[in-house]
């Protein structure tokens, strides 16, 4: 069980970092393949550039905030399990517009706190996933991870949305500016495959396709902005029992082999919010639907009021909606927040810029 959306075995997905079977920290190899004309991004924040001497470079900033993406999943295919209980993936993210802001103050000693939404449900020990972006950046370098995170967060806990790894990406790229580290682009993003398979494009944004398990990105082009509408569910669902649901619900099936449609990249490559609309799928919404029925009244909920798809957003429980424009977004958002049939609803554009250090 692995992917883009899955974070640990019997966690909650994002807020831990990826687990293999003997419970240790399994390390997996991260490769990002620029595509020129790609958008979003400053999809290249954290190039070979010098950060400034940091707390362990001498004279360096008191305090460093990056800016991180939430994301949705226009594309998620899961292959079958493997013998070693992960699935491959052909994951093509997009990072949109709502976002967690992570900033790093020396300290005595590695302290975690959070605000936000539904901030009393972050874990603040070591098990989050900035805290452990900042030990494994450390022991690279052979410093102490001596360093207080503060979370200020807007993305949804728990909600599919890649909460926990944008807040891992966030927590890694302002480590090695406060410690004035400079680390190469290429061993960032191993750090983060190592933390998770979302946590890569968290530090990369824009548009990508993740193939193994979602951890080996090519970065995509994107002709233009799309518009989006997010239903916030109450509580969470766990990654890894949506995971569990796809293998029972698939058992005994012939599952094919996970692939992005040419069509769905093409969309994104001509900005085509209407062919974008017919080629959205996810492979883990009939397993979130089977633990959650209540989502499908929010699916329903979004497209009466005229958005053009809805699928549940990674492993759930927030559904997204594409709708034409920002207008119709307002439309959408108020329409769920009046059906009773979720939390609350958010509007947001992509693509958007990944992990980026913000001016003082």
């Amino acid at each position: 069980m692995s992917g883009g959306t899955e974070a640990v075995r019997g966690g909650t997905g994002g807020t831990e970092p990826v687990r293999g079977d003997a419970g240790g920290t399994e390390p997996v190899e991260a490769a990002v393949e620029p595509v020129r004309g790609a958008t979003g991004g400053s999809t290249d924040p954290v190039g070979d550039r010098a950060h400034g001497g940091g707390t362990h470079g001498g004279g360096g900033p008191r305090s460093v905030t990056v800016r991180v993406p939430a994301k949705v999943n226009v594309r998620l295919a899961v292959g079958a399990a493997r013998p070693d209980g992960f699935h491959d993936l052909a994951n093509v993210f997009l990072a949109v517009s709502l976002h967690d802001e992570v900033t790093a103050t020396p300290a005595e000693t590695l302290t975690v706190t959070c605000e936000g939404p539904d901030a009393d449900k972050v874990p603040l020990d070591r098990t989050n996933l900035a805290a452990r972006a900042a030990e494994l950046l450390a022991a690279r370098h052979g410093i102490a991870p001596d360093v207080h995170l503060h979370i200020a967060k807007d993305i949804p806990v728990a909600g599919g949305m890649a909460g926990g790894s944008a807040d891992g990406a966030g927590a890694l790229l302002a480590c090695d500016a406060l410690w004035g580290l400079d680390t190469p682009r290429a061993e960032l993003l191993d750090i983060c495959a190592e933390l998770g398979s979302d946590v890569p494009f968290s530090l990369v944004g824009g548009a990508a396709l993740g193939t193994g398990r979602g951890e080996r990105l090519t970065e995509l082009p994107v002709g233009g902005d799309f518009h989006w509408v997010f239903a916030l569910a109450d509580g969470g669902l766990s990654t890894p029992v949506v995971f569990g649901e796809f293998d029972r619900l698939t058992e005994g099936t012939d599952v094919p082999e996970p692939a992005a449609p040419p069509a769905l990249l093409e969309a994104l490559r001509t900005g085509d919010t209407t062919a974008l609309a017919g080629t959205l799928a996810n492979d883990l919404q009939a397993p979130a639907l089977s633990l959650r029925p209540s989502l499908a009244a929010t699916l329903a909920a979004g497209t009466d009021a005229g958005a053009l798809a809805a699928l549940v957003s990674g492993s759930g429980p927030t559904t997204a909606f594409l709708v034409k424009d920002a207008e119709a977004a307002r439309t959408v958002a108020a329409a769920l927040t009046a059906s009773g049939t979720c939390r609350t609803a958010r509007t947001a554009t992509s693509p958007a810029a990944g992990a980026t250090i913000l001016a003082p």
